[in-house]
């Protein structure tokens, strides 16, 4: 198993660190050349607008391939995506069309990987306990990315300029197909020639999974709210960049930190207690962040909302894995990443409006309020009795 999970983790790393490359770099292109700043938002859009129409293919395609099918398109979507990127460093009258081309196809290649990884990744896990640790440690795999990808993107544009960034971010996705090696290969699902295909939506008809992907939006709600507000806040009261930044780096280290810890002590969790343990936290850190007015004050309030963000993932994955059949975990997994990305790219724009409308800090306030009271339908997410832990 831990071969396996190192392959799966490693795997995600390559594809998510060209993808967050590629997503710090293409806006920053966009800018420098004179678009203007709603191209930023335009570019941002699009990274998760191609993950949400394509979520649900990708899950069939993991259900009935396995692995090394889905991985081998998502890292051809991802490579492909960042020669576009590459190409119009030689022609920049193309840069706005050939980003937003680049964008799409990078979020699509790096979304078909990840539900191809996660459905893998609990297959390797013999029970639930095993499933909380497995997840856990996958989940350091995006916080990763997320420091390799825009820091090499970052110091090879200014070594180097874009077309070197852009060149060795397409390698990237290339270590995933050599890992691929380590993970076993599936059969393919056999399904009867005259056999009616089941339709996605029906899969809302599962006990509790309504209510965990209303649990699992309202999570990612809060990390987006957090990152959009934190700026914002940090701004207005005058806090530099570097402070800002150490702020929102000081939440990161403290969501890795957790998923560090959860193996550790994975037998003593129960999902539903733990979500609502950690919606209540988060409602709590939301409410007292308005009154931080010093910068270190916002660093311990972003690590104790790291410390509650950060535990939840792996327990939503390890209850989506128990709830749903077997031979359908990809477009369960698909229908969560769907509902994530939605909530990515239409929420910025929401906060937006809000935040102009009531205020910064009032939006934390009704954040918090809306994550406090989801903490009721977290606690009565029910495991069939036989995977109770």
């Amino acid at each position: 198993m831990a071969r396996v999970l190192v392959a799966l983790i490693v795997g995600q790393i390559c594809l998510h660190s060209c993808m967050a490359g590629v997503r710090m770099a293409a806006p920053l292109q966009a800018l420098r050349e004179g678009h203007a700043p709603w191209v930023v938002g335009v570019l941002m859009g699009l990274f998760a607008a191609a993950p949400i129409v394509l979520a649900l293919q990708a899950g069939r395609l993991a259900d009935r391939r396995g692995y090394h099918h889905p991985m081998r398109i998502a890292v051809a979507l991802t490579v492909a995506g960042a020669a576009v990127a590459l190409a119009v460093t030689w022609w920049p009258q193309w840069t706005f069309a050939a980003m937003c081309v680049a964008a799409m196809l990078v979020g699509a290649g790096a979304n078909v990987g990840l539900i191809a990884i996660q459905r893998t990744a609990g297959r390797t896990a013999a029970d639930p306990t095993a499933l909380k640790r497995v997840f856990s440690w996958l989940g350091l795999a995006p916080a990763l990315s997320n420091v390799v990808g825009p820091v090499l993107a970052g110091a090879l544009i200014d070594l180097g300029g874009f077309r070197a960034a852009y060149a060795v971010l397409l390698v990237l996705p290339f270590g995933a197909l050599a890992w691929a090696r380590r993970v076993p290969r599936e059969p393919p699902a056999h399904r009867p020639a005259d056999a009616v295909r089941p339709r996605a939506w029906d899969l809302f008809r599962t006990p509790g999974l309504r209510r965990l992907l209303a649990v699992n939006w309202l999570l990612s709600s809060s990390w987006d709210v957090h990152a959009f507000l934190v700026p914002v806040i940090g701004h207005e009261r005058g806090f530099s960049a570097s402070a800002i930044g150490l702020i929102l780096g000081v939440f990161a280290i403290s969501v890795a930190a957790i998923r560090l810890a959860i193996p550790l002590i994975a037998q003593h969790l129960r999902e539903g207690q733990v979500l609502a343990g950690a919606m209540l936290w988060a409602a709590g850190v939301f409410a007292l962040y308005p009154f931080a007015q010093a910068a270190w004050l916002m660093g311990v309030l972003a690590a104790a909302l790291g410390l509650a963000l950060g535990a939840v993932q792996p327990m939503i994955m390890t209850t989506l894995h128990q709830i749903t059949p077997p031979e359908r975990h990809g477009e369960a997994i698909a229908l969560r990443s769907m509902t994530i990305n939605l909530s990515s790219a239409l929420m910025p724009l929401l906060f937006g409006a809000l935040g102009a409308a009531v205020g910064a800090s009032t939006l934390f306030w009704v954040m918090g309020a809306a994550v406090g009271a989801g903490s009721v339908p977290a606690r009565r997410i029910a495991l069939p009795e036989p995977l109770r832990t």
